[in-house]
């Protein structure tokens, strides 16, 4: 595996892997095979694919009829269609129901840029936490998303996972191993804990860096399993700190800081905190991943300036 790589060209590999190995899974497509990566899968597997076009309520009916044929159904689309447009099949069909089916958002957060509120994913995990019995995951690095894949393949029930739009470099060496409701220290610090989902955990690594250079020990939080999480280790982790920000390409409400909010207040911890994102009742500006993250603050030098501010009581 490659530095940096692509985590959709990563689940497209995980699927011509398990079918070698003999996983009866079939890929469903809404018109969506270029946003997919898929043309290697359909290479090797022509028969294997379900392209129902630009129909995502259908796309999630779809893989709920191959799940209960017996197969590994795998949906793969934008997540800001597939969450906003097939909300009453996810909720039905595949969760209430209890289907075997895989649901990846792909390009999930503001990966569109330009393209701006209808193609952004900033309230996936928000209405994923509100259905029942399906299981949600935002992997920070191709390694991390390749064990997640292969434990969701395996796993019997749905599974929600968000992929980002961008290539992303590697955070875990070979030795990493990923479990479910695992919640994973990547640095420690007793200043500030950073905590952070998916892509913008490299924004906090690189904060957490910025910080040491100015005297302030910030510890690194990885929450890659959002539906488990070991809440209880998460709890001890942000305890050994006086202040504690979350960072998310996703709005403030329902995501990573919900969670890390929830798990401080139902404690009774009186640690302050920050949560940094799409603020309440805004979108995500129609600019690139760069500029869209520096104009809400969830950048690493935002992620520092507001460390930096919190830890000085500014």
């Amino acid at each position: 595996m490659s530095n940096s790589e692509h985590l959709a060209t990563v689940m497209v590999n995980a699927f011509i892997d398990a079918v070698e190995r003999g996983v009866d899974l079939v890929p469903v497509v809404a018109d969506s095979t270029s946003t997919a990566k898929i043309s290697p899968f359909m290479k090797q597997f022509p028969d294997r694919l379900v392209n129902v076009g630009i129909a995502e309520q259908t796309l999630v009916g779809t893989a709920v009829g191959l799940s209960m044929g017996g197969k590994i159904a795998v949906t793969c689309n934008a997540a800001p269609f597939l969450i906003s447009r097939a909300n009453e099949q996810i909720k039905v069909d595949v969760c209430y129901n209890n289907s075997n089916v895989k649901l990846f958002g792909l390009n999930a957060g503001a990966s569109y840029g330009p393209l701006a509120s209808t193609h952004h994913s900033i309230d996936d995990i928000a209405v994923l936490r509100g259905f029942g019995n399906i299981e949600i995951y935002a992997p920070s690095c191709p390694i991390e998303c390749r064990q997640i894949i292969d434990y969701a393949l395996e796993h019997v029930g749905p599974v929600y996972i968000r992929l980002d739009g961008k290539a992303l470099p590697e955070l875990h060496d070979a030795n990493y191993q990923f479990k479910p409701g695992a919640v994973e220290q990547l640095r420690e610090g007793d200043d500030v804990a950073l905590v952070a989902m998916g892509s913008t955990v490299h924004e906090i690594v690189t904060a957490a860096a910025q910080l040491a250079d100015l005297g302030i020990n910030a510890a690194v939080i990885n929450v890659p399993s959002i539906r488990p999480c070991d809440t209880a280790h998460l709890l001890t982790m942000l305890k050994n700190s006086r202040h504690v920000i979350t960072v998310e390409e996703h709005n403030v409400n329902g995501g990573v800081g919900s969670l890390v909010a929830e798990v401080l207040a139902e404690a009774g911890c009186g640690i302050p905190l920050l949560r940094l994102g799409i603020a309440d009742g805004s979108y995500a500006i129609a600019a690139d991943r760069k500029e869209m993250r520096a104009h809400h603050g969830i950048d690493a030098a935002g992620v520092t300036r507001s460390a930096t501010a919190l830890c000085k009581g500014a």
